[in-house]
């Protein structure tokens, strides 16, 4: 019997729809209960949103000041008091769920798998290795607790449609005090969010510069579509590191992917393989990308750009 607990990730009162892909990898896993845990200094409008998801059977919340921000250290040891009666631990591969996850684990004192692709049974998973050249099948004792990251881009968000009841908790642990939250430096933009947009426009390297990369944003807004980078482009000064997309970036499961000047290095398409539709557009018709793409165009990207722009009315 499989009880699912799922670590919600929000930020700034706003749940993300990363947890409603952990739902869909907790379904899969055909668990008897799948209740999400909301840790926040006020988590009553966070819940509201998580027990909107289809599938979740409740939501938990602690309240507390030192929640107002997610630091893994406050969070951990928060987690595995409220995890007691559970068989899985379910956090979204993310920058929130990758430090946390591994907190967790220790001090439950079990090994942790990480992004999770697809279920087999209620202990093994499919996840990449070697950059995502290969997929490797792992199982996990059945006789202890599950902690698992999943791999969000492998898997689509639960719809809406649940009514979980919701149900707060109390803090029966004692916190730790040697990490303090200091700030929070974050891009803020108009665009859709990177990992979560449905269409994605990147530039790379053979955009030019950094003043050449309007050309990527302006397709960007025309499409609707949220901006990224390869990480030649991002370690060349054209784009903030927050907008890479590869292995050491973000992964991506966008219906529409751009590649602009992108050659395509493995690194790269690891962030990328499971979007619906790519596009690539490089002078170099021998470039990798090509070699995954739906649709290639060759040729230089500042004439063929506003061609496209132009054919988008």
């Amino acid at each position: 019997m499989a009880r699912i607990l799922i670590v919600a990730e929000h930020l700034n009162g706003k749940l993300n729809p990363s947890t409603a892909r952990c739902v869909s990898c907790a379904q899969a896993i055909k668990a008897d209960a799948i209740d999400v845990l909301v840790l926040a200094d006020a988590p009553d409008a966070i819940a509201a949103d998580a027990a909107k998801i289809a599938g979740v059977t409740k939501v938990l919340t602690i309240a507390h000041p030192a929640n107002a921000h997610a630091l893994a250290a406050i969070c951990a040891p928060q987690i595995v008091e409220a995890s007691k009666g559970y068989t899985h631990v379910l956090v979204p591969s993310t920058t929130f769920g990758k430090d946390l996850a591994p907190r967790v684990a220790a001090l439950l004192g079990v090994a942790q798998v990480s992004d999770v692709m697809s279920v087999v049974d209620t202990h093994t998973f499919t996840r990449p290795i070697y950059a995502g050249n290969a997929i490797v099948t792992v199982q996990a004792p059945a006789d202890q607790v599950l902690v698992a990251t999943v791999r969000t881009a492998s898997w689509p968000a639960a719809a809406n449609g649940g009514s979980a009841p919701v149900e707060a908790l109390g803090i029966a642990v004692e916190l730790p005090t040697h990490t303090r939250f200091v700030g929070l430096a974050q891009g803020s933009s108009e665009r859709p969010d990177l990992q979560s947009a449905n269409k994605v426009v990147s530039g790379g390297r053979g955009v030019g510069s950094a003043e050449n990369f309007a050309i990527v944003f302006k397709l960007a807004d025309k499409l609707g579509a949220a901006v990224g980078a390869s990480r030649a482009a991002v370690d060349a000064g054209y784009v903030p590191s927050d907008l890479q997309v590869g292995q050491t970036g973000k992964i991506i499961a966008p219906e529409l992917y751009m590649a602009i000047g992108i050659s395509g290095a493995i690194q790269h398409l690891t962030g990328i393989k499971d979007a619906g539709t790519i596009v690539a557009i490089n002078k170099d018709a021998e470039a990798p990308i090509f070699e995954v793409a739906d649709i290639g165009l060759v040729g230089d990207l500042f004439k063929l750009i506003p061609d496209i722009e132009q054919a988008l009315g």
